[in-house]
């Protein structure tokens, strides 16, 4: 494979990407809906069991996710796209083919069932997601990225809103395999994907201070969405009693506006920075989460599910972005396997920590430390990327010269 890639290989691998992206987002919005209802309501188990399961696949997507970012810098990027694709298909038909935990477990660890994320972000199956990411930062030119990750992001948002609402189609079980086969749909066409080659060998990291700045704000912000969005639907169901097919339409609601305001990612990197975005979205959302568990209406609590994913996920296509720009193309795999086994093994930790407190009726305290985590970590992102760094696409020049 040439390490030089025609204008029109790169369109044509954004397109390939996108339409992995859709069929992958459209199972994994069903699968978000229907996973909790299958466990706590058809298979009778309560949260400290979904919230185990949850870490383990947490932990699970994140050694994957690790050292699938090796192989992309080593073996390539096309090769590690298709494998790590096959992995959700093949989970959700393991858990559509058995009841029992046995094969629930360790479906729900390679199909990377942590929830963790938003489902714009590509919270499930997201072991995937920093070789994606790898791929498309090869395939766009610096100053258009924030770009085209806002819009990846929307179609995983929107599309993954259609595929929560589809929920209401299928009995719980079949969901699964109709999520099989709608994902195993994208993958043949990663084959005809064109990026640069590997130079087939592990080299020391040029910008390992940059990539040690964004591994500990991911770390602290995997931590805090460890401790409440895999709970948001249980929340719903345990405390409001909802059924399966209310909670469907309101995740299709909250999906789709979440979808819509990451479309305005570059304008607001333009009128803010990098810093100032992600400092003034995510603060407006820490402090809508902090509200959810003690405002028990029913009205104000979707209200605050609709609209907090928004705040969340605004600012992230920017954030993506930024990280690309300040690490060197050949390091990308691996900067991008290390931000998300930080933030994945610490959301382990939050979710692991949910669930026994979820089981013993503590709903409101995972909101609460959520709160104090996330004030910590936007005071990081002013401390580590000021404004006087968080504007341009320059490399740190320290890190360049190690």
């Amino acid at each position: 494979m040439n390490n030089t890639i025609s204008e029109k290989d790169k369109k044509n691998g954004i397109i390939l990407i996108a339409a992995t992206r859709i069929t992958r987002s459209i199972a994994a919005g069903m699968i978000n809906v229907a996973f909790p209802y299958y466990i706590l309501t058809t298979l009778h188990y309560g949260a400290l069991v979904i919230g185990s399961i949850y870490v383990s696949a947490t932990v699970a997507t994140a050694v994957l996710g690790f050292l699938f970012g090796i192989t992309t810098d080593v073996w390539g990027k096309r090769g590690t796209l298709i494998i790590t694709g096959l992995l959700l298909p093949v989970s959700a038909y393991m858990v559509y083919m058995s009841s029992s935990l046995w094969i629930i477990i360790p479906a729900a660890m390679i199909g990377g069932y942590s929830a963790t994320g938003s489902l714009a972000g590509d919270g499930i199956g997201g072991a995937m997601q920093p070789i994606q990411n790898a791929v498309i930062a090869n395939l766009t030119p610096n100053n258009d990225r924030t770009k085209y990750f806002s819009r990846f992001t929307f179609l995983s948002g929107a599309t993954a809103a259609i595929g929560a609402l589809m929920v209401k189609l299928f009995d719980v079980q079949d969901v699964f395999l109709a999520a099989s086969l709608i994902s195993l749909a994208g993958i043949p066409g990663l084959w005809f994907i064109k990026v640069t080659s590997s130079n087939g060998s592990i080299r020391k990291l040029k910008t390992k201070t940059t990539i040690g700045k964004f591994t500990l704000t991911g770390m602290l912000n995997g931590l805090s969405q460890g401790l409440t969005v895999p709970f948001l639907i249980p929340f719903f169901v345990l405390v409001y009693h909802l059924p399966k097919s209310q909670v469907s339409e309101y995740a299709f609601i909250s999906g789709m506006l979440g979808s819509f305001a990451i479309l305005g990612a570059p304008l607001l990197e333009k009128m803010f920075g990098f810093v100032k975005s992600i400092v003034v979205t995510r603060a407006i959302g820490a402090v809508l989460f902090v509200l959810f568990p003690i405002i028990k209406y029913l009205p104000v609590s979707v209200i605050i599910y609709i609209i907090s994913p928004s705040l969340r996920i605004a600012a992230l296509p920017i954030q993506q972005s930024e990280l690309t720009k300040r690490v060197d193309d050949e390091e990308m795999g691996r900067a991008l396997g290390i931000n998300q086994v930080a933030r994945l093994a610490a959301s382990s930790t939050g979710t692991g920590l949910s669930g026994y407190l979820m089981e013993n009726a503590l709903f409101e305290l995972p909101f609460f430390i959520y709160g104090g985590i996330m004030a910590v970590n936007l005071f990081l992102y002013i401390k580590f990327f000021g404004e006087k760094n968080s504007k341009g696409i320059t490399v740190e020049t320290e890190n360049k010269l190690e």
